[in-house]
Order: structure tokens, then C-alpha cells, then sequence
């Protein structure tokens, strides 16, 4: 379904917000990078119930708005042509285009190289790097999930019930009310405790699914330097 545009007065300022209806019980509040608010809201759930929540979580929303505006603007979009600079695990790689007859990407001596038979389509040297981030993020992913769950008391509590990457428009990560966690695939370009941040954020929705006072009490006690990390994670990939 379509997000529809909507907007509440908070004091002097006007919060501008979308509403996303999806098949849920609970009504979530997300600011985006970008300093958008994005309502995920129940399929049934009143235009007058979901602008009161967004008025009472409006403080929170401008906090989060502001720290995001300091970011902003982001960098622009990569143009995947030679010496252009990649981000892979927190670190910079110039982009090496090489003509062979194999299609292959790696990592060399500070440069993704990658091998391609059409050298001159910068669209087809996009689609092999976004293919090997792809396949790096599922294994590097997995592997840090696993290490995460150990920050828990009790691990198997908070396993999700699947992990699924996927390139999306703006959140780092999410869990859904079925206790899926899905996984930017950008993310793959970070620090790995940055990575470790958003895993553990999330974690944190299967037992608290709001960002009220019990989340951050899991979050402060399983991760007490999480707001280092987040910072860590925003600046890196502005």
C-alpha cells in the first residue's frame, strides 16, 4: 500500500509523517536518515489515533530529526567507474575496472577489483559489485548475529526466526512482529561494530517492539556503548 502523506502541529513546528498501513497489531514510529517520519500503523487503526501517537512521541521525533540533520546532505549516489571510492567493513577501496573474459570481484592490495567482459558499462560493473556485496553481507551478517546473541542472558530468547538482507531505501535494519530481522545490504560497507549496533538494536525489538523506556533499559545493559556506535555508524556512511 501506497505511504500517505500527513502532518500534526507540535508547539511552533509542524511534524510532517507518512503512514505505511501493513498487516500488524502495534503502530511503530520510525525517523529516517533522512530526517523523515515514516508511522508503520495496523491495517484498521484510526487517522486520529496515529496522529495522537505522533503527537506524544513528538519531542523524541525532533531529537531524532535533529541528530540526523546534522549528516545531511548524504553523499551522492556511486557511479561505478575506475578509481571511485567503495566503503567495504568501515574502510575506503578505490574501484579497479578490469577487462577480462571472467566476471569476477575481489579485494586487493586497497581496491575492489573487478573483472568484467564489458568494462565501458559502468551499469554492468554496479550490478557484479552489488552481487558481491550482496553475497558478503549474508555471510558477514550471519556470522555477527550469532556473535551478538551472546550479549543476551539468555540467547535463544532473542534469536530472530529469519535474517534476510535486502537493499532498502533508508533503515539500517529492522525486526518485524513475526521476529524477522531484516538487514540493509549497504550495511555491509560499515565498521563491524557498527554492524554489531544495528544486530543488537534489533534484537532488542523481539523482547520491547517500541523505542519506549524498556528498550533502552535492554539496549543500556547489553550494549552500554551503543550511542558511540550509532554515531560511529552515521558519520561512516553519511
Amino acid at each position: 500500500m501506497k505511504p500517505v502523506g500527513h502532518s500534526v502541529r507540535y508547539g511552533e513546528h509542524s511534524i510532517d509523517f507518512f503512514i505505511v498501513r501493513r498487516d500488524r497489531t502495534t503502530l511503530e514510529i520510525a525517523v529516517e536518515p533522512d530526517a523523515s517520519v515514516v508511522v508503520a500503523a495496523p491495517m484498521d487503526a484510526p487517522l486520529l489515533a496515529i496522529e495522537e501517537k505522533v503527537r506524544k512521541r513528538a519531542a523524541w521525533i525532533r531529537r531524532q530529526q535533529r541528530y540526523f540533520t546534522q549528516f545531511l546532505p548524504r553523499t551522492p549516489d556511486r557511479q561505478y567507474v575506475a578509481g571511485e571510492t567503495h566503503l567495504y567493513l568501515g574502510r575506503q577501496y578505490r574501484l579497479k575496472v578490469v577487462p577480462h573474459v571472467q566476471a569476477v570481484v575481489k579485494l586487493a592490495r586497497g581496491f575492489i577489483v573487478v573483472q568484467t567482459h564489458r568494462p565501458e558499462r559502468p551499469e554492468v560493473t554496479r550490478e557484479l559489485v552489488d552481487a558481491w556485496y550482496r553475497q558478503k553481507a549474508q555471510k558477514k551478517f550471519a556470522e555477527r548475529l550469532e556473535l551478538n546473541l551472546l550479549r543476551f542472558p539468555a540467547p535463544e530468547e532473542f534469536r530472530p526466526k529469519g535474517l534476510i538482507v535486502r537493499q532498502l531505501r533508508q533503515r539500517w535494519g529492522s525486526m518485524s512482529p513475526s521476529s524477522r530481522l531484516m538487514l540493509n545490504r549497504r550495511l555491509i560497507e560499515a565498521p563491524v561494530d557498527a554492524i554489531d549496533y544495528v544486530i543488537t538494536h534489533e534484537l532488542c525489538h523481539i523482547a520491547v517492539p517500541h523505542h519506549g523506556p524498556e528498550f533502552f533499559e535492554i539496549l543500556d545493559r547489553v550494549l552500554p556503548d551503543w550511542p558511540a556506535r550509532k554515531d560511529k555508524l552515521e558519520k561512516k556512511m553519511a
